[in-house]
């Protein structure tokens, strides 16, 4: 049974419009963070190839978002990847993380631009140190859908982020995704790992943003 109300239109009442003192375990991301000694493992023709990487993310805080009853805060973010041997991207990903403090779910949104997108999900509660999120392949919840060339030549079966927070500013990551290879008959693991240290401060979402400018400018009352 769908643990769902019958009443799916309308929306909580009294939303808090303070994201960073509502995003639960997500809170530590928040942020812009910095890394220099990521690995990658990539398939290539001739033999699995290990990369060390150069990274970059920008987590900013949203205004609340709801789905009738159901209500998210969450964070935007951007990665961008080089490496020390090429200026040019080695890897772009934007999404959303969100998590719904009605039920402990957390979601990551992402999406590459190589034609692939995801939904990933998980549980957890605030002040966890570590937690999970997967997406499989086929699901219509939490899946992933790719182009027509990556279901061909790297089918992408299913994806699983592992976080870590260490103190306040630095966390870790692992990634394992499982890759359908074109003409090879084992699975292979595409596994990706960093640790990132913070270079910059949460910032508040735009309604407190908005929210704070107008405080300022309104006359204190005699």
């Amino acid at each position: 049974m769908i643990p769902f109300p019958h009443d799916i239109f309308t929306e909580p009442a009294d939303v808090d419009p303070d994201t960073l003192a509502n995003l639960g375990p997500l809170t530590r991301l928040a942020g812009r963070w910095e890394a220099h000694k990521g690995v990658d493992i990539n398939p290539k023709a001739d033999a699995p190839e290990r990369r060390v990487f150069i990274e970059r993310i920008a987590f900013d805080a949203i205004d609340p978002q709801t789905n009738g009853p159901q209500l998210f805060y969450g964070l935007r973010y951007h990665i961008h990847i080089t490496t020390k041997e090429e200026d040019i991207t080695f890897h772009e990903q934007v999404g959303y993380w969100l998590w719904e403090p009605a039920t402990g779910l957390i979601l990551q949104t992402l999406a590459i631009p190589r034609g692939q997108v995801a939904l990933a999900s998980g549980q957890g509660k605030a002040g966890d140190d570590r937690f999970s999120l997967t997406a499989t392949r086929g699901e219509t919840q939490y899946g992933i859908c790719s182009t027509a060339f990556l279901e061909y030549g790297f089918r992408t079966d299913s994806y699983r982020i592992d976080i870590a927070f260490d103190g306040e500013d630095a966390w870790s990551y692992e990634i394992r995704t499982m890759l359908a290879v074109h003409g090879r008959a084992e699975p292979f693991e595409h596994h990706d790992q960093n640790t990132l240290k913070r270079v910059g401060p949460a910032k508040p979402n735009p309604l407190m943003q908005i929210m704070a400018r107008r405080a300022k400018s309104t006359p204190a009352k005699p």
